[in-house]
């Protein structure tokens, strides 16, 4: 995803969230506007890689970080959780749904629906409580952890897989690696 930077310091974590938002949105904005199936799989399949590296990167730096500086942390974290399972709930449904079938946009509209209603309740609510509570220093360091991480998640949806810091930062390298070589022995597009 694309960096903003923020006179001469690194990228803050809150700016690289927010921009893999618009930049997730602006991809199913392009599945709907595009008429070819082909064309329709191949933007899915990238949107799906983003959103997959984008939530494990929370999850494993964001999500702890929120548990501890953020008043009621762990509770909003807990709803987070829950939140990205059920995206990935669906992204696992489009995975299975052929681009040319109407309940493929159905499963569009509905990830589009849940990743506007999280993003939205994470830049209203928990980015600025991020940036209230933790010095701007730590949310810049934050932001180098976040984009590494998503050099090394996985691209595909796991269902079964827990949302926890720990299960991603020691399994989820190897799976993500399983996943990226799956893509390119499939000619899966991520990104």
């Amino acid at each position: 995803m694309t960096e903003m930077p923020t006179g001469g310091q690194g990228t803050d974590v809150v700016d690289i969230l927010t921009s893999d938002h618009q930049e997730m949105l602006a991809l199913i904005a392009q599945i709907e506007s595009t008429a070819d199936p082909s064309q329709k799989r191949d933007l899915a399949d990238t949107v799906i890689a983003e959103v997959m590296r984008h939530a494990v990167a929370e999850e494993m730096f964001v999500y702890p970080a929120i548990e501890e500086h953020v008043p009621n942390g762990k509770e909003e974290v807990e709803h987070d959780k829950k939140e990205h399972d059920e995206i990935v709930q669906v992204m696992k449904r489009m995975e299975d749904v052929d681009a040319s079938d109407p309940q493929f946009m159905e499963l569009v509209r509905e990830l589009e629906s849940q990743l506007r209603h999280h993003a939205g309740d994470e830049e209203a609510d928990q980015f600025p409580k991020l940036r209230a509570n933790i010095p701007a220093k730590t949310l810049v360091e934050l932001g180098e952890s976040v984009e590494n991480a998503k050099k090394l998640a996985p691209t595909r949806p796991h269902p079964t897989a827990p949302h926890s810091e720990l299960f991603h930062k020691t399994l989820g390298p190897g799976v993500g690696l399983v996943d990226r070589l799956r893509d390119k022995l499939t000619g899966r597009k991520t990104g």
